[in-house]
């Protein structure tokens, strides 16, 4: 009796991706991470695929220069959930996490670095924080690069941050973070500014929570990170202080330090004015009189900034219907 040759059993094709809106969306900008990246995946999968979530992980190349964005292409038949995203150059850290929120579904959003040193195991502990509150963000307490380039220049920029903004965070340059859909997506980052977002969610009302995440040492590849960085995060901290508190009345900042050199400039010409008038001093070559000139162009050019700065705020809001407000879907968390 003939029989027949069984076929070989075809092997199981990977999941397809979700479509759809989805629980989590882990974010990840990469540089010039093409030895980091294998691992890096298959990390954050087997830790996600343990869990019920529905999820996506979103690789930003920000315009690496080696193979990253290769070995991500290749990457994509192994792991459906991949959404990578290709920048023509590169353009900075800030930029490719804006465009990890701007390609983003869940309704939660879990930012990474790429280079191995967050640890994709923390990710479920921040999803159970973040039923709680808005925002969670990751402390390296226990740092595995303590160099002094490394740990005296963050420490004073953490201090700093939290002092200007008001939001008291240990660890303002840890990526690893996990934000609500609602506060993040109102967010546009720039410069540096991705460092600054507990404290830009802060002006919307949100609650925010510090963990201890683990933190690893850096196994493949050269760190990014240079004192450079340092002045670029003081100056965006000066604008980021500046939105805090005046975005929505630009005239009180620049009026009120436009009065305080017009009014001293007024009184000192008032003041020589009077002396010319009465005892016909000579005022002409006084300091005094250059001092008092100046105070007053100062001011007026001042208060000439905060109604400029008025007016590009109601071209920002009215025309285009934006709203000074955001609601909330329920009571606060806490």
């Amino acid at each position: 009796m003939a029989t027949t040759k069984k076929a070989p059993a075809k092997k199981a094709a990977p999941k397809a991706a979700v479509t759809g809106k989805i629980d989590v969306s882990v974010i990840v900008p990469l540089y010039n991470e093409e030895e980091s990246v294998p691992h890096l995946l298959k990390r954050i999968a087997d830790v996600m695929r343990k869990h019920k979530w529905t999820w996506e992980l979103i690789c930003v190349d920000d315009g690496s220069k080696d193979t990253t964005a290769q070995v991500l292409d290749k990457s994509r038949k192994d792991y459906p959930e991949l959404v990578p995203v290709y920048f023509r150059r590169n353009y900075g850290q800030t930029a490719a996490m804006q465009a990890g929120l701007d390609h983003a579904r869940g309704d939660v959003m879990v930012t990474m670095d790429g280079d191995l040193q967050n640890d994709p195991n923390d990710i479920p502990r921040l999803m159970e924080r973040i039923k709680h509150v808005d925002v969670v963000s990751g402390w390296r307490k226990d740092r595995k690069d303590n160099t002094f380039m490394r740990t005296i220049p963050s420490r004073i920029a953490n201090r700093l941050i939290s002092s200007v903004t008001g939001v008291e965070l240990h660890d303002y340059g840890c990526s690893l973070k996990a934000y609500r859909r609602e506060v993040i997506e109102n967010v546009r980052l720039y410069g540096e500014l991705h460092r600054f977002i507990p404290a830009l969610v802060s002006q919307y009302g949100a609650t925010i929570e510090e963990m201890v995440v683990t933190h690893h040492a850096r196994e493949h590849g050269v760190s990014k990170y240079g004192i450079s960085r340092t002045f670029r995060v003081i100056l965006d901290l000066l604008a980021v202080k500046f939105f805090l508190k005046y975005l929505h009345r630009p005239m009180h900042a620049f009026g009120m330090v436009g009065l305080s050199c017009l009014t001293p400039g007024v009184l000192i010409c008032l003041y020589l004015t009077l002396l010319k008038i009465f005892t016909g001093a000579e005022i002409g070559s006084r300091p005094l009189l250059m001092m008092g000139v100046m105070l007053i162009l100062i001011g007026v050019q001042l208060l000439g900034m905060g109604i400029l700065g008025e007016l590009l705020v109601r071209i920002y809001h009215e025309p285009l219907g934006r709203k000074q407000y955001i609601l909330r879907d329920g009571p606060k968390r806490r």
